[in-house]
């Protein structure tokens, strides 16, 4: 089908359509806010587009897809170094297999439950529409705390949560990767149990080794797309990322990765954080730094603080994010929720001119109008940090045909999903309402252009296929 778009409905109108189908969300997953937050950005992008198709009203597409197709809970029972027998919490949320099987990452925390999961699946089923690649929307995880847990404690919690995850998933049905907590070891380890359990060695997990089927680039794949995406909206103004400075927020996989490609590209990056606080460096991070932090995060699992330590002239802000500090170009890598309205502001004042999230959801609806209304460009999670599934999504095409790309193919594959991501958010994010992807005319609301381009690849697959 061809979607109409019109603009038949008032603004009030639209508004008010948001706020009662709100009001049911909320009464029906209370305690939720997250989701919340999550579903009302969404709706409120694509009410003007259901108020102008009778279709989606009367497929109730909206109502299906703020539900999961499925939640999965389960008891993750495993056995510490101290022989002591501890209980954790597991679980899948599978939102909406509309375009593909479900995609999404796996993330130990202790923060995560229900809630947490439904909103990243929310936005994990319009960032992989966005990909052009055929993957559905899910999230899982558990509530462990892999820090300051040994190998063969990591390894038999990844077994005992794989005995239970391993009968809902699989290359055809659902694609676990991984996501905070869950990195190269945890993957490996849950897929060795669940190759044990089913005597199959297929496509069922993405983020493998590369001996072992995983693909060139996907440690670095989010980081490097969020870049590719803050290149893209750059180019709408004629400008470029060589000899801006740089703000990132993180030390973890992304925000390494998103220093990484900046300083590749000519960007000076001065910040990095974690829940300690940030570091400031005004001589910039470069290549040897970065390699550093890289060992100390990755290998020594130690704190951003000791990058001050090591290296003359950084300072450690404890307790502080990076968005303080004077930058062009800001990339939060770290959480949800990480850049309020006050950071905000101070990005603008400091004179940011593009904010491009490496994060799942990590500006909040104040900090969103801030940017928004002081027309920066601001490239929303779905859209800017959708490289990693995307790379995700070659890796299981390679796995299916058992052939692999080199690195290099992957990157221009990357580069070009990446492209074709912002074009679509500029189709339908100009608010002039010129489609020009190169130079539009006018503003481009990236925010409502992901929303509505994710929205309608899916529920234009939901009305196809039927009521189900």
């Amino acid at each position: 089908m061809s979607t109409v778009i019109e603009q038949s409905h008032s603004t009030a109108s639209c508004e008010a359509a948001v706020e009662a189908f709100m009001e049911r969300v909320i009464a029906q997953n209370p305690g939720e806010k997250l989701f919340h937050q999550a579903v009302r950005e969404g709706v409120r992008s694509v009410m003007p587009i259901v108020l102008a198709n009778p279709i989606y009203r009367q497929h109730q597409i909206l109502e299906r897809m703020v539900v999961p197709d499925r939640v999965i809970s389960f008891r993750v029972t495993w056995v510490d170094d101290r022989g002591q027998v501890q209980v954790n919490r597991g679980y899948r949320v599978q939102m909406n297999g509309a375009i593909g099987p479900y995609k999404g990452g796996l993330r130990f925390h202790p923060s995560v439950n229900v809630g947490t999961l439904k909103f990243l699946a929310f936005e994990q089923v319009l960032k992989n529409s966005l990909t052009t690649l055929p993957m559905g929307g899910a999230k899982g995880g558990s509530d462990f705390d892999p820090h300051g847990k040994s190998d063969g404690e990591i390894m038999r919690f990844c077994q005992s949560f794989m005995n239970e995850l391993y009968q809902y998933i699989g290359p055809d049905i659902d694609v676990p990767a991984g996501d905070i907590g869950v990195g190269a070891r945890e993957v490996g380890y849950l897929y060795g149990q669940y190759r044990k359990l089913t005597r199959r060695f297929n496509g069922v997990l993405t983020g493998k080794g590369i001996n072992w089927g995983g693909s060139f680039l996907r440690p670095e794949a989010t980081g490097y797309g969020a870049v590719y995406f803050a290149q893209e909206m750059l180019a709408t103004r004629d400008l470029e990322i060589a000899g801006k400075v740089a703000a990132v927020s993180g030390s973890g996989n992304v925000a390494q990765y998103t220093a990484e490609k900046l300083i590749q590209l000519g960007a000076k990056v001065i910040t990095l954080s974690d829940s300690d606080g940030t570091i400031v460096d005004m001589d910039g991070i470069n290549e040897e730094k970065l390699a550093w932090v890289m060992e100390l995060k990755n290998v020594r699992r130690g704190r951003i603080r000791e990058y001050a330590d090591k290296f003359k002239g950084a300072q450690f802000l404890p307790g502080k994010r990076p968005w303080g500090v004077p930058c062009d170009l800001a990339f939060p890598s770290a959480t949800q929720n990480e850049l309020d309205g006050p950071d905000a502001r101070a990005l603008v004042q400091n004179g940011c001119i593009c904010v491009s999230e490496g994060a799942n959801m990590p500006s909040t609806p104040e900090a969103i109008e801030v940017f928004l209304e002081n027309k920066i460009l601001y490239g929303p999670g779905k859209a800017a940090n959708a490289g990693g599934v995307a790379v995700s999504g070659l890796e299981m095409s390679q796995n299916a045909s058992c052939m692999r790309r080199s690195r290099e193919e992957i990157d221009a594959q990357l580069r070009k999903i990446m492209k074709s991501i912002h074009d679509n958010c500029v189709k339908y994010g100009a608010e002039d309402g010129d489609g020009g992807c190169c130079k539009p005319k006018g503003f481009v609301n990236y925010l409502n252009g992901a929303n509505v381009a994710g929205f309608i690849k899916v529920a234009d697959a939901m009305v196809q296929q039927g009521v189900y």
